[in-house]
């Protein structure tokens, strides 16, 4: 155990033995000296700090300063009561402090007590309720304003998640507060209740048992019974001043001081004003008028300094700024730098599509990407980088755009007063709007005045709001490249959350077997196919079974989709359904089979033109024609094909499924509506 832990401990533990061993008169006396010296570094720390969170450790330590000063009180009151003595810092308060006149020490006393209990105490407790209430009722505000801030691109995740942090240490922090602000409230109480029963049990004591008259007794106990309350009662006005400051302490740049004498100073023109009001009181009225007038002439001597020194550093910086802003722009190396960061995911829009994006004109664009960066991470098993938001003059006002790393991926169009209506397939005559195309999907729409929502709902049409269709676009568009999105540092993130759950398993893949580039491919090959990684155990599991057989990450990624049949079953299936597909032909899968080159780098199908060219027609003809009778297209071929099929449909219909018979469950349904036979 650290030196630092057992002092704590030890300190604790004496606590607990001065409230039950008695003490000699010279230990109180250093531990009263250091009870006085511990709470005025309390208070000077608490000054010093510019942020509440840096004595984060305030509440604690204010329970056992109190319960320090108790124990000390219970030892010194032991003393007196016993021997009529405690020590030479307490008889120096009882007779020098305050002129062995008791009832001056006494009137002293009750005046300390009645300040700390009903000025600082009572304001502490008042203000660490408020600050615990309004903390925890403006943490929701607060984590919106952060998401906010995040997904605009103001700030890290790192940034953004300190901030989270923050908050919950400011509630957990004024929450203990306002629990900790009692135990100064009722050391207050119990500080007056002490002092009245040890003045009241001496007397007794001194008559009874020391044969002392009323006169001597109550002379000696009461100067003890004041000194020992006055002893007491400074430290924990020390420490009820300072747990004031630290609540009603906000967070700035500087510590107390600093922010005393630079806003009490910041308006020098004021203090004229102050000194001009002393120097009337001086004239006007009987104060002697050397005190006023000397006042006056400090105040405004201050005042005329600090206007110098303002106009000198306001004059050096305006010459610093104008020297040092070319330099800096033309010489800093961040001015080229930061030119060369290119976001992930960008999403631009025209100066008319600004409320979207704007809170006050009522969008809420910010807050549907935080639920699509949520939806896409539990649907796809990857965290989605920030969505940069921003606006583009070069754009058409109601245009907007998608890039992709920098590269524009897709576009549209809004009409921010209308709505998009889509037919159901059969179209009704009396809802004209302007026609358009819906971005996500292609398919044919219109624009629709607000006038038209209703009668359109009645019609059958599917009608979707501005922020809708330019919100599902986006998740579509991030749906079909999130393997571009996944590199090598994502990888490495998602390696590292599953090594906290299944240490054994990553330490047997990597780095012994597989690289962070090789599982990047498999898990890029399965989101190219829109297969969610989210399973990460079961693709690693199957990543230990074959990474040490081959370096065919082609061929590891087949294995790891037969062991995610059940996820691909229930993804192309519907319940209750059969799965309509589309069977290769022996003839296709022969050819395909024999065109396969093995190389060093990877396998791939080298087939005559012709034949790949007639393969790819007869395949479009089929998925045309089941799309007709409303069905998703999805090809069904052997295991041995699958890859090879994919890698040939991909350019030309990337968004046709490719299944093995390996990679669908036993119990499915399934039906043939067609063979790619070309003839």
């Amino acid at each position: 155990m650290k030196l630092k832990e057992l002092s704590v401990l030890i300190g604790v533990i004496f606590i607990v033995i001065m409230l039950i061993i008695p003490l000699p008169t010279g230990l109180i006396d250093f531990l009263i000296i250091l009870n006085i010296s511990l709470s005025l570094i309390i208070i000077l720390v608490a000054m010093s700090t510019k942020d509440s969170l840096q004595f984060s450790i305030f509440p604690t330590l204010l329970l056992l300063v109190t319960l320090f000063r108790i124990g000390l009180s219970v030892s010194t009151i032991r003393s007196i009561l016993s021997k009529a003595d405690a020590g030479n810092v307490i008889d120096t308060f009882g007779n020098y402090v305050v002129g062995g006149n008791t009832l001056v020490g006494f009137v002293v006393f009750m005046v300390l007590v009645l300040i700390q209990f009903i000025v600082i105490t009572k304001g502490a407790e008042r203000v660490s309720e408020v600050g615990a209430r309004f903390t925890l009722d403006a943490m929701p505000g607060k984590q919106m304003s952060i998401d906010a801030d995040l997904n605009a691109g103001l700030i890290s995740d790192q940034e953004a998640k300190a901030r989270r942090e923050r908050i919950e240490k400011e509630a957990d922090f004024y929450g203990a507060m306002d629990g900790a602000s009692k135990f100064v409230k009722g050391d207050a109480i119990a500080s007056i209740v002490i002092v009245f029963i040890s003045m009241i049990f001496g007397l007794i004591i001194g008559m009874m048992q020391m044969g002392m008259d009323l006169g001597t007794a109550a002379q000696t106990y009461t100067v003890l019974t004041i000194g020992d309350g006055l002893v007491t009662q400074i430290p924990a006005l020390l420490i009820s001043t300072a747990t004031g400051i630290i609540v009603t302490r906000a967070a700035s740049s500087g510590s107390l001081g600093d922010d005393i004498t630079s806003q009490l100073f910041a308006y020098p023109k004021m203090l004229y004003v102050a000194a001009i009001t002393i120097f009337l009181l001086g004239v006007i009225t009987p104060i002697d008028k050397f005190i006023t007038f000397t006042v006056a002439a400090m105040i405004a001597g201050g005042a005329f300094q600090l206007t110098r020194i303002e106009k000198k550093t306001l004059h050096e910086e305006t010459a610093a700024a104008d020297e040092a802003e070319p330099e800096e722009d033309i010489k800093s190396p961040e001015s080229v730098v930061s030119l060369l960061q290119i976001e992930p995911i960008e999403f631009e829009f025209g100066y008319g599509l600004i409320p979207l994006a704007d809170t006050n004109q009522g969008g809420d664009m910010l807050d549907r990407v935080v639920m699509i960066r949520r939806q896409l991470a539990l649907e796809l098993g990857m965290v989605v980088p920030v969505i940069r938001i921003r606006d583009n003059i070069q754009l058409q006002p109601n245009e907007y755009v998608i890039k992709i790393k920098g590269n524009e991926i897709s576009k549209g169009e809004l009409l921010l007063d209308h709505y998009m209506a889509m037919s159901p397939g059969v179209d009704d005559e009396s809802i004209v709007g302007i026609e358009t195309i819906e971005p996500a999907f292609g398919l044919p729409a219109i624009w629709i005045s607000e006038e038209m929502k209703e009668q359109a709902e009645l019609s059958g049409y599917t009608v979707v709001d501005p922020p809708s269709v330019v919100s599902t676009h986006l998740t579509e568009i991030i749906k079909r490249h999130a393997f571009e999105l996944l590199g090598r540092q994502e990888t490495k993130q998602l390696v590292d959350h599953l090594k906290e759950s299944y240490p054994a398993l990553v330490e047997e893949i990597t780095p012994n077997h597989l690289s962070i580039g090789e599982i990047q491919k498999v898990l890029k090959n399965l989101l190219k196919e829109n297969i969610s990684i989210r399973n990460l155990p079961v693709i690693f599991e199957t990543l230990a079974d074959y990474g040490p057989m081959t370096k065919d990450m082609g061929l590891i990624t087949e294995y790891v989709r037969q062991s995610l049949s059940r996820q691909i079953t229930k993804q192309m299936t519907t319940p209750g359904e059969p799965l309509y597909v589309i069977t290769l032909s022996g003839v296709v899968e022969k050819k395909i089979a024999d065109a396969i080159q093995q190389t060093e780098h990877g396998n791939f199908v080298s087939m005559d033109p012709n034949d790949s060219q007639m393969i790819l027609q007869a395949a479009a003809e089929e998925t045309e024609r089941l799309s007709q009778m409303g069905q998703m297209p999805v090809i069904l071929c052997s295991p041995a094909v699958r890859m090879y099929v994919r890698q040939l449909f991909e350019r030309y219909l990337p968004q046709i499924p490719v299944l093995s018979y390996n990679e669908l469950e036993a119990n499915v349904e399934v039906q043939s509506v067609g063979v790619v036979n070309p003839s």
